[in-house]
């Protein structure tokens, strides 16, 4: 074992994926309440719309998402193109585009929970608290947040076992790039084609022990 974690691309892969999951995570914990509150909320053409492209992820081939935002956020996309180059982002092919795939793939699981938990239970209780004077602010944090913390709490853990996870919009996005791009999913696949099954079979180990803690979790949120 000490063997492969001396492994440069192993042990980048590794510290990579775990900024990587920090990072999505503390991005979906504040996307996942605001557009879940606001998708449980609002009814319309454009709550709709923003339902379909937070949905999409869940519905739409990886390497396809990927693709889009591709073809979206490249120096050369329709971002760019659109503002005369005024504004092209610096995020294909970098950390910053790792930490996109990993937050578009897991972002549907975090706000479902948290729309559904909403359309059913929470909006008499926001309204209840309007009644009584609160303002919009105080609403969303005094009764919302407290209301949907259980169902942001299991949205959060499978958001994460999905990034963890994630292949598809990340290569397309980060990339597969030794020391800059690999995560420990792309890293798997790196082992393999070198065949370096032994270090391919550690990652493996590795996903599978989370994967486990984030089954056990979810079994203990539910039982709460």
């Amino acid at each position: 074992m000490i063997d492969i974690l001396n492994d440069e691309n192993i042990a980048f892969s590794i510290l990579l994926t775990a900024r990587t999951c920090l990072a999505a995570l503390v991005l979906h914990c504040a996307a996942g309440l605001l557009l879940g509150y606001y998708l449980g909320k609002k009814k319309g053409v454009l709550a709709g719309f923003v339902d379909f492209l937070v949905t999409l992820p869940l519905v739409f081939p990886p390497v396809g998402t990927g693709f889009i935002l591709l073809y979206l956020l490249g120096r050369n996309g329709l971002i760019a193109a659109l503002t005369g180059g005024a504004v092209s982002p610096d995020i294909i092919f970098t950390e910053k585009g790792v930490i996109i795939a990993a937050f578009i793939a897991g972002l549907p699981l975090v706000v479902k929970p948290v729309q559904s938990a909403i359309e059913r239970e929470v909006l008499k209780l926001a309204e209840a608290a309007r009644t009584l004077g609160k303002t919009e602010f105080q609403t969303f944090f005094l009764v919302v947040v407290p209301s949907v913390r259980r169902s942001l709490g299991a949205g959060l853990i499978l958001a994460a076992g999905r990034s963890l996870g994630e292949v598809g919009i990340t290569l397309m996005v980060g990339g597969n790039l030794i020391g800059k791009t690999n995560t420990v999913s792309l890293e798997i696949y790196n082992s393999v084609m070198d065949a370096d099954f032994t270090g391919a079979a550690f990652l493996c180990i590795l996903l599978g022990s989370i994967s486990l803690a984030v089954f056990f979790s979810l079994k203990k949120l539910s039982a709460l």
